[in-house]
């Protein structure tokens, strides 16, 4: 399992699902002949999309980031329209380090599209439960609203079964909240309305997990964002920002959706100096 340490805290990143959907629609107006070069297609232009959620040991809490794309979840034809290749993996993910499903403490939810929402609830029967029981679900009060009441735009990725079974669990927050000390989420907008990001610092360490303004490695130039974005100058806005932050600090950026790094940091020219690639294995 991939692993990461930051001062006092302990990242594991666990097997939430594989999709592969339109290159194109990902990195938006960026020619194909440039995002190519970068990040790995298949003839049909589609390129490989982890869901893989962060366990995040702090404080003596386990947190995680997302939730991945769950079991059983999508019909028939969701799965050939989101190119799903695997599903989640979080039981058996967790037994490797001890754990189940109600050693969760906290859910951080950058924001609730499908692929990071899913796995919040799972099947049993003809009945939708929460996967998370004894877990408080943290997400931004924008972000929330919209999922329970979406727009003509967002109705196809915000499912009311996603947000039904765990609604007791839920706790929002309006700009920023300190999760646990070290841990904050902070509310940028940009790929949707109520979007996050997560901060994390311990001992003089710094990483920042920017969720969907920055989905793979690739997306990197402030520029390049997705046609999936709600708000894309706001994306622009927010990645300068925190890029420009993280980098002169030396920060990692971690990765929910990369199917290439887990991890990285890179200098002020924009070379990779460190990084944590995926071990490609399958439980």
């Amino acid at each position: 399992m991939d692993k990461l340490l930051l001062g006092d805290f302990a990242l594991h990143w666990l097997l939430g699902g594989l999709t592969q959907l339109d290159g194109g629609a990902m990195f938006g107006v960026v020619p194909k002949p440039l995002w190519s070069k970068r990040y790995p297609n298949n003839e049909l232009n589609q390129i490989p999309l982890r869901a893989d959620p962060i366990l995040v040991e702090a404080g003596g809490k386990r947190l995680l980031i997302e939730s991945g794309m769950g079991v059983n979840r999508l019909s028939e034809k969701q799965k050939r329209n989101f190119g799903l290749q695997s599903e989640s993996q979080i039981h058996e993910s967790l037994a490797q380090l001890g754990l189940t499903v109600n050693d969760i403490d906290i859910v951080m939810m950058t924001h609730m599209h499908y692929d990071h929402a899913n796995g919040l609830v799972s099947k049993e029967g003809d009945r939708l439960t929460s996967t998370f029981p004894n877990a408080v679900i943290y997400v931004s009060e924008t972000e929330w609203n919209e999922m329970r009441n979406p727009n003509i735009r967002s109705r196809n990725t915000y499912w009311e079964e996603n947000w039904r079974p765990i609604e007791g669990q839920v706790q929002t927050f309006s700009a920023e909240l300190e999760v646990v000390p070290g841990i904050t989420m902070i509310h940028t907008g940009g790929h949707s309305d109520g979007h996050a990001i997560v901060r994390m610092e311990s001992k003089g360490e710094l990483l920042l997990h920017m969720a969907d303004l920055m989905p793979t490695h690739a997306h990197q130039n402030p520029l390049w964002v997705m046609a999936y974005d709600d708000y894309p100058m706001t994306s622009i806005f927010a990645k300068e920002k925190w890029l420009s932050e993280g980098i002169g600090s030396g920060a990692w950026f971690t990765f929910y959706h990369d199917n290439v790094y887990r991890a990285l940091k890179w200098n002020d020219a924009n070379e990779i100096i460190e990084k944590l690639e995926i071990q490609r294995r399958h439980l």
